[in-house]
């Protein structure tokens, strides 16, 4: 029976097999390639073209130069919604990690039904955004003593508690993926040599789990600066002060922007800054955390 797998593995890997591949990857990689280009790439340059344009449609464009990037700059609304997007992303990458992981950990400690904790707890990753902001609305807006659009605290918070609630169980399946991989060796090393639950979480547990809190901070940095369904259907932006939502986001702000007359422009210039910003803010935090992984 081991020399039929062998003989069935070894067929698979024959240069007899692997040089036509070889040969004829185009043809595999084109069809790929091309939706890449027409989905991302093009729309992408021409993003970027646009937005030192001046338009309404991509066919009457005219180039008006830096002033769309002078615009942005000067708006004070996308000031505002780039402290409240910044913000929003700092607190919910720790709640957001702090849950997942003490949700994983207690989910791998042998617990009865923890599969079906699992589940449970990954449900919600698999609501739309939209339908999840309108159910959440209700039941926040019916517990609170006014609307989330008319304290803005409120609509903080209630965010907070969304975004929660849908990403929460999908970190917690990547660092239970971290915790099962922490080598068995080493923690019955540590038993033995009689260190405590939190020595040995914070010793052992948690270098070993890099790898995966490198993907979840990852995800939830890049998540809480691009959101925008739950933030458009909880407060769409309100309220809002002197023309100015107490809690627009960054992409909300920039779809307002480009639905305001003679302001496309303008949109698609703060669309690249919010993409260079969303950029070097994920390469930092990539490198950060995979320095600590290395001195680890």
């Amino acid at each position: 029976m081991a020399k039929k797998k062998k003989g069935v593995s070894g067929a698979v890997t024959s240069p007899l097999i692997r040089k036509p591949i070889q040969r004829q990857y185009a043809i595999f990689l084109l069809p790929t390639f091309l939706c890449f280009c027409i989905g991302f790439l093009w729309p992408f340059i021409q993003g970027i073209y646009l937005s030192f344009h001046k338009f309404t449609t991509t066919s009457n464009a005219t180039f008006v130069g830096f002033s769309n990037y002078a615009k942005a700059f000067t708006d004070a609304g996308f000031r505002q919604a780039f402290g409240y997007t910044s913000l929003v992303a700092a607190v919910s990458l720790l709640l957001i990690n702090a849950l997942a992981f003490f949700v994983a950990y207690a989910l791998t400690r042998g617990i009865r039904g923890n599969s079906l904790f699992r589940g449970v707890f990954f449900v919600p990753n698999l609501i739309g955004g939209i339908v999840l902001g309108y159910i959440w609305k209700t039941l926040i807006d019916s517990v609170l003593p006014v609307s989330m659009s008319i304290r803005a605290e409120y609509g903080f918070w209630g965010l907070m508690v969304v975004l929660c609630w849908q990403q929460v169980g999908y970190m917690m399946i990547i660092y239970i993926a971290g915790l099962q991989a922490v080598p068995e060796d080493m923690l019955e090393a540590a038993r033995i040599d009689g260190a405590n639950g939190w020595k040995t979480l914070w010793h052992i547990t948690l270098p070993n789990v890099m790898p995966s809190i490198t993907i979840c901070t990852f995800l939830s940095l890049t998540n809480g600066f691009k959101l925008y369904d739950q933030n458009l259907v909880l407060t769409n932006g309100a309220p809002v002060r002197r023309g100015i939502g107490a809690t627009e986001m960054m992409a909300l702000n920039i779809a307002k922007t480009f639905s305001t007359a003679n302001q496309r422009g303008v949109a698609q210039a703060k669309a690249v800054l919010f993409f260079i910003l969303v950029t070097t803010i994920s390469l930092v935090q990539l490198t950060a955390t995979r320095r600590k992984e290395m001195q680890q």
